[in-house]
């Protein structure tokens, strides 16, 4: 461990002197190798709390991109879209066809497919406007909130009781309109109702494929054949009917309007 240490030192150093004899050519001048933009980094003490509050602007942002993947799942279809993948797969007896991840990006795409609308009225009304410089930062994220706030709202509209729950658990009254629910209260309400709808749809499902499976075991009990497994008869059957009835193209037709 010395040794490991003492020969890290010593690549840091020579780096360190190598960095220093290096010279810095001017914004202007190129070597004629290739035109790349140089970032320069350098940690100093804040002067002014503008500079402090910029840099808590810049720990937010690398939080939010961290957390990125989890808005990606909670606040968007690909919760529902990639459980009901999953349930299809289990009804199916199928293990290692397909694979999660092959199911992972057909869910993702699923996903920006049926929350394309609400990604381009976020750059339309958010985004767009910023980057012109016509709205400031804090009107950008309000203006953005307000469609995912809408989607997730048109999920939650036949099914209230997830909001009045979490409303009643933070001790807060009933609302009057939508606009009085916090986003705090809308998003745990959204994942408890996908996560609901998932399931029922998983339900349905397994219903076809549970009937296989029961008067395929049912057949090799009456014929004595106890010790061969059931699944591995099953299965072709199942497969058959998937592709009969064009399972596929049927499952995805009905999660595309489930959030229509």
């Amino acid at each position: 461990m010395k040794r490991l240490f003492i020969l890290f030192f010593l690549v840091f150093v020579s780096f360190t002197a190598f960095a220093q004899e290096v010279p810095v050519p001017d914004p202007g001048e190129t070597d004629g190798i290739l035109d790349l933009p140089f970032v320069n980094l350098n940690i100093r003490e804040a002067q002014t709390n503008q500079e402090v509050a910029l840099s808590i602007q810049l720990l937010l942002l690398l939080t939010t991109l961290s957390l990125a993947p989890s808005i990606l799942i909670l606040m968007t279809s690909f919760l529902r879209v990639s459980i009901v993948l999953d349930f299809i797969k289990r009804a199916l007896s199928l293990q290692q066809v397909p694979p999660a991840s092959l199911l992972m990006g057909i869910a993702l795409f699923l996903t920006l497919f049926i929350m394309w609308p609400v990604v381009d009225q976020i750059y339309q009304e958010s985004f767009l406007p910023f980057s012109e410089g016509e709205i400031g930062i804090e009107e950008m994220v309000s203006n953005a909130e307000g469609p995912i706030r809408y989607f997730m709202y048109s999920q939650l509209k036949d099914s209230t009781q997830n909001i009045e729950l979490f409303m009643s658990l933070r001790g807060l009254p009933r609302p009057e309109t939508f606009a009085d629910v916090p986003t705090y209260v809308v998003i745990p309400a959204f994942v408890l109702n996908e996560l609901t709808i998932a399931f029922k749809i998983g339900i349905l499902l397994y219903i076809p494929f549970i009937i296989i499976d029961m008067v395929v075991a049912s057949v090799l009990m009456s014929m004595g054949m106890i010790m061969l497994p059931p699944v591995m008869i099953s299965m072709p059957f199942k497969l058959v009917l998937f592709v009969l009835v064009d399972g596929w193209s049927l499952l995805t037709k009905q999660l595309v309007l489930s959030f229509l």
